[in-house]
C-alpha cells in the first residue's frame, strides 16, 4: 500500500502494514482508521515502507480491514490495539471517507476507507500486536504536531492529512462524514 496503507506510496496503511486482502468479489477493503490525538492535539502516525524496498516509505493512520462481522468502530478500535497497543480511547465519529488503490507487496489493494476521529491520553505506543506482514513494513509510530505535518516533506496518507488535520483542530469535526478524493496509485 502507500502511506496511508501499512505500506507503499499508495493510500491505505492496513493493507500494508499486513492485514487482509485486495479488493474481492464483495468490491473494496473495507477498512476503519483512526485519525488519534493525544491532549495536545498531536495525531499518531505509523512509519510504512514496502517490503522489499525500506527505501520506500511512508507514514500512515492507524487502522485496517474489518474482520468477520465486526462493525467500523470496533475495527477501529481494535486496529489501533494491536498496532499500537493504545487501548484507552475516546472514539469519536467518522470524519472522512476515502476511496484508494495501490500497489503494495507485490498485489494491488483497493480500499474503501473511514477515518474516525480519536482521543487518548495514552502516548506510549508498542507495536507488539503486529502481524507478520506488518512486522515486515512498519518501523514505529511518531506523535505529530499539526505545524510538523504541515512542514513535512516525507510521504504521508491520505496525502491532504496536513490540510484536513488543520482543518479538524480550527473548526472541530464536520456534520457529516466529508467524501475525500480517491487516490489511485
Amino acid at each position: 500500500m502507500s502511506a496511508d496503507a501499512t505500506a507503499g506510496p499508495g493510500p491505505g496503511a492496513d493493507a500494508r502494514s499486513g492485514a487482509g486482502a485486495g479488493a474481492g468479489s464483495d468490491g473494496p477493503r473495507k477498512v476503519a482508521r483512526v485519525i488519534l490525538l493525544d491532549p495536545q492535539d498531536r495525531i499518531l502516525l505509523m512509519h510504512g515502507f514496502e517490503p522489499g524496498n525500506p527505501a520506500d516509505d511512508w507514514w500512515f493512520t492507524p487502522g485496517g480491514g474489518l474482520e468477520g462481522a465486526e462493525t467500523r468502530e470496533q475495527a477501529a478500535l481494535r486496529e489501533l490495539a494491536e498496532e499500537t497497543g493504545i487501548t484507552d480511547v475516546e472514539l469519536g465519529p467518522v470524519l472522512w471517507h476515502r476511496y484508494c488503490s495501490f500497489p503494495f507487496d507485490g498485489r494491488r489493494w483497493e480500499q474503501d476507507e473511514w477515518y474516525f476521529l480519536a482521543r487518548t491520553s495514552q502516548t506510549a505506543t508498542v507495536l507488539g500486536g503486529l502481524t507478520e506482514l506488518e512486522r515486515r513494513s512498519v518501523s514505529g509510530t511518531r506523535w505529530w504536531t499539526s505545524e510538523e505535518l504541515l512542514a513535512a516533506h516525507e510521504t504521508v496518507y491520505p496525502t491532504r492529512l496536513a490540510e484536513l488535520l488543520r482543518r479538524l483542530l480550527d473548526d472541530g469535526p464536520p456534520g457529516a462524514p466529508v467524501n475525500l478524493a480517491p487516490e489511485i496509485v
